[in-house]
């Protein structure tokens, strides 16, 4: 064998050691491996300075439940050093770090206490996976001496939780938002009403989860008769609410809530039958799918009721995006109303989705009054997305969404995508096929997963900044148990961390699913059930 195969053979051997040693989901942008290591023991402080002063306490918890002593915080000396320095911005943006680690130091620096956050949570896969699980005052960790540069390639890194079909509570998705944060996940995205609940407490209109929070049975299965045979309820104070927000913000995590308009209303309405266009019940629905009844856009007092929501929402959620949803609105209803067309006449509007883009556009406006902007399924363009519409007439189209909003991309030809990024509005591509967590993974597997662009083939590179990022969504019609729910979401949800952050450049499957044993093993220690076969 000649001089240059042994080199190549001994430079793609060093890259494997490289790799098997730096397990980090999702996968960093640069990782060079030195000689040498670090431990960490209990006699290990953390240096920090009063900027870095919630990191700190964030890594002592740690370091504690590893070592059941807590670390000393000192302001200079060797250990595990934070520390910010707004010069890294210009090349890693607010999110991104450097970790080093020497013989005598671990240092973590970032232009911001998010990009200290990240730093921190890849200190914690190059540990050992029960780490933190096992508490040893006696233990010794060694690291390998390296230096890691990351930044994220999207800055909407987002997973979706449906309560509104079944409600999970605070412990739940507090556990969630854990795991989203060890990923480097920074959205999430909160679907708290819907026709089958009402999960948010609105003070003005206690009715909402007194009535909208419960539902007498639930459907069993798609096209079923049969039910569960026993009710289901629940929904979360403000106090609670509160409460998840802010651990959620010291994940660095940004809630969106959503609070679903025009469609998907039927709890409101079993709440205040006034609500809406049928008035026909005053119990919430058992069944799932599309449900006919939806607000009066044309009725003054619902637009009325809809703001008193909203002033609640903005004041308790400190984010200023406010999804509303949009999806899905049974326009055969509204072509069959009377006070529907009226409004639409009286408007001057064209079609049934024009006073949907009209009220859509409203409420836009509300928001931005109010310093927020609004955020909507991409039904919302008033395009042309579901099969039922085969009459033009029913989306012709007068009004022009307003500019300000952010489209969730779900449904429809990926060329929706194209047009919509060429008219000014920035994207967040959540195409079903690619990242919905309620479908099995037969038609949706791990590598398929692990596989999708946020970013459309052929998009004119000139657009790439006005796709904000990707989101997977965990909805819950046919998922009712937490046991279930997690097959459903692990190990997916790591995949759609990476498709978030890492650079296309940087993506391999196969060292993602090396990388992922680790996580495994985490999982498991946490009693979190993932799904097995999966690729």
């Amino acid at each position: 064998m000649n001089t240059f195969k042994i080199l190549t053979l001994f430079f793609i051997a060093s890259i494997t050691a490289v790799n098997a040693q730096v397990n980090i989901i999702p996968r960093p942008m640069e990782v060079n491996v030195g000689k040498g290591f670090f431990e960490i023991n209990s006699k290990t402080a953390i240096v920090s300075d009063k900027i870095s002063e919630d990191q700190a306490n964030y890594l002592a918890v740690i370091l504690e439940s590893a070592f059941d002593k807590k670390p000393s915080i000192n302001k200079k000396g060797n250990g595990i050093v934070l520390k910010i320095n707004s010069d890294l911005e210009s090349e890693l943006g607010k999110e991104g770090y450097r970790l080093k680690t020497l013989k005598k130091q671990i240092v973590i620096e970032a232009p911001s206490n998010t990009g200290l956050f990240y730093g921190i949570q890849s200190l914690r896969q190059l540990l050992p996976p029960d780490f933190e699980f096992n508490k040893d005052a006696t233990k010794k960790i060694q690291i390998p001496q390296l230096e890691i540069a990351d930044k994220p390639r999207f800055g909407w890194r987002s997973f979706m939780l449906d309560e509104s079909r079944h409600f999970k509570g605070t412990e739940v998705v507090k556990e969630l938002l854990d795991q989203m944060a060890l990923l480097k996940m920074n959205v999430f995205h909160w679907h708290l009403t819907d026709d089958q609940g009402w999960r948010i407490e609105i003070k003005k209109y206690p009715n909402l989860t007194k009535i909208g929070g419960y539902r007498e049975d639930t459907q069993l299965s798609r096209k079923s008769e049969d039910r569960y045979g026993y009710p289901h309820q629940g929904f979360y104070t403000q106090e609670q609410i509160k409460d998840i927000i802010a651990y959620a913000q010291e994940r660095q995590i940004l809630i969106v809530p959503e609070i679903e308009m025009p469609g998907h209303a039927m709890a409101a309405i079993a709440a205040y039958p006034w609500l809406g266009i049928l008035g026909a019940s005053n119990k919430v629905p058992q069944t799932f799918g599309k449900l006919d009844d939806s607000f009066n856009v044309a009725d003054p007092k619902v637009y009325q009721f809809l703001t008193d929501v909203l002033e609640e929402v903005f004041e308790l959620f400190p984010g200023n995006v406010v999804h509303i949803g949009g999806d899905e609105v049974m326009f055969d209803v509204w072509k069959n109303s009377e006070v529907i067309q009226n409004k639409i006449k009286k408007e001057g509007l064209s079609s049934p989705a024009d006073l949907q883009l009209f009220f859509t556009n409203q409420i836009s406006g509300f928001m931005e009054k109010k310093k927020h902007r609004m955020m909507g399924w991409n039904e919302i363009l008033g395009t042309n997305v579901h099969e039922e519409w085969e009459n033009e007439e029913e989306v012709e189209l007068k009004e022009k969404l307003a500019q300000s909003t952010i489209v969730h991309f779900w449904k429809g030809n990926i060329e929706l995508v194209n047009e919509a990024v060429s008219k000014g509005y920035d994207i967040v591509n959540s195409l079903h096929s690619m990242t919905y967590l309620d479908y099995n993974y037969e038609n949706l597997p791990l590598s398929k997963a692990y596989s999708f662009d946020p970013i459309p083939e052929g998009m004119d590179e000139k657009y790439n900044k006005q796709i904000l990022g990707s989101g997977c969504q965990m909805w819950s019609e046919w998922i009712p148990e937490v046991q279930q729910m997690n097959k459903q979401v692990f190990p997916r949800i790591a995949a759609y961390a990476e498709v978030g952050w890492t650079s296309k450049e940087n993506k391999d499957f196969t060292l993602f699913t090396e990388s992922l044993n680790n996580y495994k093993k985490r999982w498991e220690l946490l009693g979190i059930e993932y799904h097995t076969n999966f690729n």
